[in-house]
C-alpha cells in the first residue's frame, strides 16, 4: 500500500530525531576519543573535536604502564567473571526451585523475598552488615553482596514457568530428577534469558564504583571504576605517574612535558569502557530475544 503523504512527513521526522539521538550518543564517545589520541600539551589549546589533530600513543602508554590500573583491571576483570556466573547460578537455581508450584510455603516465600526488593535497610546498616561478615577490605565483598538480585530472578521465574509442562513432567515420567531436568531441559531453552542476565549482570559489576569508594580502603583492591572516580577529581599527574614503568623512558624521551590530566583521564575512560561495549555485538541477538521472552511470558 502507497504511503500517504503525512506518513512519509513522520517518517522521514523519525529518522531525523533517530539520527540526532544517534549523533548526541556517539559524539562524546568520539570527543574522548580523539582527545585520548592527541598530545595532550596540543589539546589544551583547544579545536580538537572528532580526530586527533596531533596523533600520538604516548597516553596510552602511560596507562598501561601504570601497575595501579593494571592491577585494578585485573580486579575488574576477576569480580565481572566470577560475580557475572556466581549470580546467574543462584538465580537459575532459586528461579528453578520456586518454579514448582507443590513447594512448601512457595506464596510466603516469593512474598518475602518481594519485600526486601520494595524495602531496603538502608547504606549504614548495610555496611556495618558487610563488617560483620568480614567482607569489608576483601574482594568477595564485590562478588557476595551481589549474588542474589530478586528482579532477575523473578524475570528467570516467568521465564522458566513460560516453559510448557509437559516437557517437564515427561522427564519425570522417564525417571530424570531435578537436577537432570535443570541442566538438560531448562538450562538449553534459558540460554536467551541467561545471556540478557548476564549481560545486565556483567555491566553492572564492570560500572561499579560504588563498592570499591565506600567498602574498600585497600588501594591494591580497587576496580579500574574506582581508579578513574579517584583520577578525575585529581588535581595533577601524581596518581598515575607514582607507580608508572614508563616514568624514565618518558622522561628520557622529553614526552613527559606533553601529557596532561585531562588527556590521561580521556585515555583511562577509553581503557574502562572498551571491553564491555566490545562484548555487546556477541551478546546483542540474545539480550534482545531474551528481554522480549521475559517481557511477554508470564
Amino acid at each position: 500500500m502507497k504511503a500517504s503523504r503525512g506518513e512519509k512527513t513522520a517518517e522521514y521526522i523519525i529518522i531525523v530525531l533517530l539520527s540526532l539521538l544517534c549523533v548526541s550518543v556517539l559524539y562524546p564517545f568520539l570527543y574522548m576519543l580523539a582527545i585520548s589520541l592527541n598530545d595532550g600539551a596540543d589539546a589544551a589549546k583547544g579545536g580538537v573535536y572528532l580526530w586527533p589533530r596531533s596523533f600520538t600513543l604516548i597516553n596510552y602508554e602511560i596507562v598501561l604502564g601504570n601497575e595501579t590500573i593494571r592491577h585494578s583491571y585485573l580486579i575488574t576483570v576477576g569480580r565481572t567473571v566470577i560475580g557475572t556466573a556466581g549470580g546467574l547460578l543462584v538465580t537459575l537455581l532459586v528461579a528453578f526451585g520456586l518454579s514448582y508450584r507443590g513447594l512448601p510455603l512457595r506464596s510466603m516465600i516469593l512474598s518475602y523475598i518481594l519485600l526486601t526488593m520494595l524495602f531496603s535497610g538502608g547504606l549504614v546498616p548495610f555496611y556495618i552488615q558487610l563488617n560483620n561478615l568480614g567482607l569489608i577490605n576483601t574482594f568477595w565483598v564485590y562478588i557476595l553482596p551481589g549474588l542474589f538480585s530478586v528482579w532477575n530472578m523473578f524475570v528467570m521465574l516467568k521465564f522458566i514457568q513460560g516453559i510448557p509442562e509437559a516437557l517437564v513432567e515427561s522427564a519425570e515420567l522417564d525417571g530424570a530428577g531435578p537436577v537432570r531436568i535443570l541442566w538438560q531441559i531448562i538450562v538449553p531453552l534459558s540460554k536467551p534469558m541467561l545471556a540478557a542476565l548476564g549481560l545486565f549482570t556483567a555491566v553492572g559489576h564492570w560500572n561499579d564504583w560504588f563498592a570499591g569508594a565506600f567498602f574498600v580502603t585497600k588501594q591494591n583492591l580497587i576496580p579500574v571504576q574506582t581508579f578513574l572516580q579517584q583520577l578525575l577529581s585529581a588535581q595533577d599527574l601524581s596518581a598515575v605517574l607514582g607507580s608508572n614503568n614508563n616514568q624514565e623512558a618518558l622522561a628520557r624521551s622529553s614526552q613527559l612535558k606533553n601529557i596532561t590530566l585531562m588527556s590521561i583521564k580521556m585515555s583511562v575512560v577509553m581503557v574502562s569502557a572498551l571491553p564491555i561495549l566490545c562484548v555487546y555485538p556477541f551478546l546483542q541477538k540474545y539480550f534482545v530475544k531474551g528481554v522480549l521472552l521475559g517481557s511477554v511470558k508470564g
